[in-house]
Protein backbone atom coordinates (compact mmCIF):
# COMPACT_ATOMS: atom_id res chain seq x y z
CA UNK A 1 0.00 0.00 0.00
CA UNK A 2 1.61 3.61 -0.76
CA UNK A 3 1.58 6.05 1.90
CA UNK A 4 -1.30 8.07 0.79
CA UNK A 5 -4.04 5.18 0.22
CA UNK A 6 -2.23 4.52 4.26
CA UNK A 7 -2.94 7.87 4.82
CA UNK A 8 -6.71 8.05 3.53
CA UNK A 9 -7.18 4.49 5.41
CA UNK A 10 -6.12 5.80 8.99
CA UNK A 11 -7.90 9.59 9.00
CA UNK A 12 -11.03 6.82 7.92
CA UNK A 13 -10.36 5.09 10.93
CA UNK A 14 -10.11 7.82 12.85
CA UNK A 15 -13.46 9.25 12.23
CA UNK A 16 -15.36 6.01 12.81
CA UNK A 17 -13.35 5.76 16.19
CA UNK A 18 -14.63 8.55 17.21
CA UNK A 19 -18.34 7.50 16.60
CA UNK A 20 -18.14 3.72 17.36
CA UNK A 21 -16.09 1.07 18.38
CA UNK A 22 -14.05 -1.31 16.17
CA UNK A 23 -12.80 -4.83 16.35
CA UNK A 24 -11.09 -5.08 13.21
CA UNK A 25 -9.84 -2.83 10.15
CA UNK A 26 -8.34 -4.12 7.15
CA UNK A 27 -7.47 -2.82 3.55
CA UNK A 28 -8.00 -5.21 0.92
CA UNK A 29 -8.21 -5.58 -2.42
CA UNK A 30 -5.36 -2.91 -5.35
CA UNK A 31 -5.03 -0.81 -3.09
CA UNK A 32 -3.74 -2.96 -0.21
CA UNK A 33 -1.13 -4.26 -2.33
CA UNK A 34 -0.39 -1.73 -5.03
CA UNK A 35 -1.94 -3.08 -8.64
CA UNK A 36 -4.49 -0.21 -8.44
CA UNK A 37 -5.53 1.75 -10.97
CA UNK A 38 -6.19 5.81 -9.84
CA UNK A 39 -9.50 5.39 -10.30
CA UNK A 40 -9.74 2.33 -8.30
CA UNK A 41 -12.05 2.40 -4.96
CA UNK A 42 -10.64 1.56 -1.71
CA UNK A 43 -11.92 -1.76 -0.15
CA UNK A 44 -12.12 -1.77 3.62
CA UNK A 45 -13.07 -4.81 6.09
CA UNK A 46 -14.70 -3.35 9.08
CA UNK A 47 -15.68 -6.18 11.80
CA UNK A 48 -17.92 -3.98 14.62
CA UNK A 49 -19.24 -6.03 18.04
CA UNK A 50 -22.78 -5.37 17.30
CA UNK A 51 -24.38 -3.84 13.42
CA UNK A 52 -27.25 -1.98 13.90
CA UNK A 53 -28.57 0.18 10.44
CA UNK A 54 -27.42 3.14 12.24
CA UNK A 55 -24.30 2.10 12.12
CA UNK A 56 -24.26 0.86 9.33
CA UNK A 57 -25.62 4.32 8.30
CA UNK A 58 -23.06 6.02 10.02
CA UNK A 59 -19.70 4.04 7.89
CA UNK A 60 -20.94 4.70 4.88
CA UNK A 61 -21.61 8.42 5.73
CA UNK A 62 -18.13 8.60 6.76
CA UNK A 63 -16.77 7.02 4.03
CA UNK A 64 -18.35 8.75 1.59
CA UNK A 65 -17.10 12.51 3.36
CA UNK A 66 -13.89 11.05 3.57
CA UNK A 67 -13.64 9.81 0.45
CA UNK A 68 -15.00 12.86 -1.05
CA UNK A 69 -12.16 15.05 0.80
CA UNK A 70 -9.53 12.88 -0.78
CA UNK A 71 -11.33 12.05 -4.45
CA UNK A 72 -11.31 8.42 -3.46
CA UNK A 73 -14.32 6.07 -3.48
CA UNK A 74 -13.94 3.96 0.04
CA UNK A 75 -15.98 0.93 -0.25
CA UNK A 76 -16.89 -0.73 3.21
CA UNK A 77 -17.64 -4.20 3.62
CA UNK A 78 -19.13 -4.14 7.54
CA UNK A 79 -20.09 -7.16 9.28
CA UNK A 80 -20.64 -7.95 13.49
CA UNK A 81 -18.40 -10.07 15.45
CA UNK A 82 -21.41 -12.80 15.51
CA UNK A 83 -21.70 -12.86 11.39
CA UNK A 84 -18.24 -13.65 11.30
CA UNK A 85 -17.81 -15.73 14.34
CA UNK A 86 -20.93 -17.65 14.10
CA UNK A 87 -22.53 -17.96 10.66
CA UNK A 88 -21.63 -19.82 7.55
CA UNK A 89 -19.84 -16.22 6.58
CA UNK A 90 -17.00 -17.74 8.52
CA UNK A 91 -16.18 -19.90 6.09
CA UNK A 92 -16.69 -17.61 2.78
CA UNK A 93 -13.65 -17.21 0.50
CA UNK A 94 -13.93 -13.60 0.86
CA UNK A 95 -13.46 -13.39 4.32
CA UNK A 96 -10.23 -15.90 4.44
CA UNK A 97 -9.23 -13.96 1.82
CA UNK A 98 -8.83 -10.62 3.79
CA UNK A 99 -7.63 -12.53 7.26
CA UNK A 100 -5.00 -13.92 5.13
CA UNK A 101 -4.09 -11.17 2.81
CA UNK A 102 -5.80 -7.93 3.90
CA UNK A 103 -3.35 -4.89 5.69
CA UNK A 104 -4.69 -4.32 9.49
CA UNK A 105 -4.23 -0.59 10.48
Amino acid sequence: MNAVDEKIALEFKGELLKKIPIKDFKIFGSRAFGNNYEDSDMDIYIKVQTLTRDIKRLIFDIAWRVGYDNNIVISPLIYSTDEIENSPLRSSQIIKNINQNGITL
